[in-house]
């Protein structure tokens, strides 16, 4: 019996974890068809469904271009700025001890756990009409709730995190014994930086500002507290999109939609040869997404 069975269980098994792992599979599959890749794919249907003409015009009419405009001129500010914060905070947990290490980290990820719709009304809040520093700039002519000061600061919150949360790990990993030895060679900082710490974190840079770009275009409910609606001014490309979808243009909603479906497309596909190309050097960063 004993002989029949360890001839038995090794043959039982297999058949298990192979059935179970089919199921996992088209469980998964079944899922990323329904909830994301037909959507996906009504959208570009729907954009073009009226013919290349009626498109055509919906994404080049006036109001269409300036809210592309105004999206990228966001993204093109926000982007380099948490660029600039995530460097100098990963370099400040990785690299330094100090009082509040603790906190700044926990800080880096409030905007993964804060509403949107929150973080535009702490704009509102501190720059509005009746906001805490509101008369003062109403005075000095300075206008940031409903102008592109505010869409800048709103998305700078949401996409804060991104850049410094893929460095954090992957500096952490490789610590810092090609700097100091750099250091020791009498390399300056800013030479190691460029020289040392710089060629180590590149990929996984790009990477972090890849997804924060993503997230900057794509962004709506912060940017919709702070911006007011008005056309042909403070509204980006989701906000385009609600208007649009509200007034029953369905042509034009679909046509701007499927322009900010195919940059995040863009992106992906960027993410992703990113990720197979230089996926060891991104290390635990990259492994989270």
């Amino acid at each position: 019996m004993n002989a029949i069975a360890a001839h038995a269980s090794p043959v039982v098994r297999p058949r298990r974890r192979t059935g179970l792992r089919w199921l996992l599979i088209g469980t998964s599959v079944a899922f990323l068809l329904l909830f994301l890749v037909l959507p996906l794919a009504a959208v570009f249907v729907e954009a073009a469904r009226k013919g290349a003409g009626l498109y055509l015009a919906a994404i080049t009419e006036p109001d269409a271009i300036e809210a592309i405009k105004l999206t990228l001129l966001v993204a093109a500010i926000a982007v380099p700025l948490n660029l600039v914060f995530g460097v100098a905070a990963a370099w400040a947990v990785t690299r330094h001890e100090f009082p509040g290490k603790t906190a700044l980290t926990a800080l880096i990820d409030l905007p993964f756990s804060v509403s949107p719709v929150v973080s535009g009304l702490i704009y509102v809040l501190l720059f509005g009409a009746q906001g805490l520093l509101g008369p003062w700039l109403a005075e000095h002519g300075i206008r940031i709730i409903f102008a592109v000061p505010g869409l800048v600061l709103a998305t700078v919150f949401i996409t804060l995190p991104f850049v410094a949360r893929e460095l954090i790990p992957l500096m952490q990993t490789q610590g810092s014994d090609e700097e100091e030895a750099a250091l020791v060679l009498g390399a300056s900082g800013w030479q190691m930086f460029r020289k040392v710490t710089l060629p180590n974190i590149r990929w996984a840079l790009l990477y972090g500002v890849l997804l924060c770009n993503a997230r900057a275009m794509g962004e709506f409910g912060a940017v919709s507290v702070v911006s007011g609606h008005i056309r042909g001014l403070t509204n980006t490309m989701p906000l385009h999109i609600e208007i649009l979808y509200n007034e029953y243009d369905y042509v034009g909603a679909f046509a701007v939609a499927s322009l900010l479906a195919l940059l995040a497309l863009v992106t992906l596909a960027v993410k992703r040869f990113v990720e197979w190309r230089y996926g060891d050097e991104l290390g635990h960063g990259a492994a989270r997404h």
